[in-house]
Parts: C-alpha cells; structure tokens; sequence
C-alpha cells in the first residue's frame, strides 16, 4: 500500500480532454440481474451495430410513423406506448446498460414488435437519420443540469432544438417533459422562440399529461415530493 496521504485531484466533466463535443447525459453502470442477462441474448430488440442513417430499415414495417424517445430510463413507459401504440414505430436511445437490458426485458414480455432500442449519443443518431423522417420526438424527465455552468448541455436548447426541426416531419412533434420548474422555464423560453415550432397547450402553457404518456415510477416520485409536472408538446409547422 502506497504511503502517499494525497488525494487524486476532482476532475470536472467539463475538463476531461476526450470530450470535445458537448454531450447532454452522463454514463452511468451498474451489473445487470440475471432476466436482464437472458433478455439481451434471447429477444433482439437492441440494434448492436452502432448503425448511422434511416434507422426506420431496422423495424419489420418501416413505413409507419416513427417516435424516438432520448433517455427513456428503464423503459416501461416505453414499453407500455409501443404496446398501446401497434399502429406506430418506437425507437429507444439510452445510455444506462441495466435500463436498456430491463426495457428489452419487458418488451419481449410484453410480446410487442414495433420497438427497437440502441446504446448512443442521441445527438448523433438524430444527425445521421434522413430530414423530415420522424414523426414524434420524446424527451422525457432529462437531466436538469442545474449547475449554471453545465446549462449548456441542457438537452433542450436553440441549437439542438434546430436539428429537431430538421428531423421532423412537418407536423411532427416534440414532447418534453420535466418536473424541476427551473428547466420547465427554460424549455418554455426556448421552445417558445422556435418560428418552425407551435405550442400544443397555448402559448406560455404547459400540456397536461396526454393519455399516451405512461407515469412513471421516477415521476410519480416527484409528485409524491410536491413537484409539479410539466409536458409541453410542440408542433412543427413550417
């Protein structure tokens, strides 16, 4: 054992050299239990190849309309869409392992063919799928990054919000939903100054949580700790 009584120094995210692009999640592990295990080798809902372009090839009927969801968690409320949703496609991009295993987990329970889920950066899938070629994008409960000097990874702001756009079709939407009121204010600010994008709910308005939006055991949460819940969808229209 090393007599050294000093501590490594605390490296900021910020500082780390490898991350020359600004990135909008953390990684984070954790091993996975045993049915997560068997779900990843048995059921092939995760797309393995690191994939860029139309990603819509890797469903059985690429032809309906596409929803991505960015950071669904452990993925039951996805699960439970793509189950209540047949007529549509779902595609999932996550970055926690155990949630990824435990969503394909509980889609082949659940017997649903019209999902697909991928471990990536969700910025770079969306720039690598064509223009105008998703129908809904989801943001549901992201980190708030409520450090002001890592705001600029907030998910939502005006220059990831004009790739959005692009890759919407028109009359497509966005849906974010959050319960920390500080990002809620700043996702309205942005959103609201997108020309190309129309709030749902009114302008100023939050959207009140649609039937299609499963809740959530991180949200239910939140609510049971007096937050208040925001959904804001945004429709493109130009």
């Amino acid at each position: 054992m090393s007599n050294d009584s000093t501590t490594a120094p605390i490296i900021e995210l910020d500082d780390l050299h490898e991350h020359r692009e600004i990135v909008t999640f953390m990684r984070r592990s954790s091993p996975l239990n045993t049915s997560q295990r068997s779900a990843l080798e048995q059921y092939k809902y995760l797309i393995l190849d690191h994939p860029t372009g139309d990603l819509r090839t890797y469903f059985t009927d690429p032809e309906k309309p596409l929803t991505v969801e960015i950071g669904f968690g452990m993925g039951r409320s996805l699960v439970l869409m793509a189950k209540n949703q047949p007529e549509r496609n779902f595609l999932g991009i996550e970055v926690h392992i155990p949630g990824i295993a435990q969503c394909v987990y509980e889609a082949g329970e659940a017997e649903v063919h019209n999902l697909r889920v991928l471990d990536a950066d969700a910025i770079q899938v969306l720039k690598d799928m064509p223009d105008e070629s998703i129908d809904c994008i989801q943001l549901y409960f992201p980190d708030p990054w409520q450090k002001k000097r890592h705001f600029k990874r907030r998910f939502v702001a005006h220059e990831r919000m004009e790739l959005v756009e692009r890759k919407l079709v028109l009359g497509g939407t966005f849906h974010a939903a959050t319960d920390w009121e500080p990002y809620a204010e700043w996702m309205l600010d942005v959103l609201e100054h997108r020309p190309s994008l129309e709030n749902l709910a009114g302008s100023g308005q939050s959207y009140p949580r649609p039937d299609w939006r499963p809740l959530t055991k991180f949200e239910r949460r939140g609510l049971d700790a007096g937050h208040v819940i925001n959904d804001f969808i945004f429709k493109k229209i130009k």
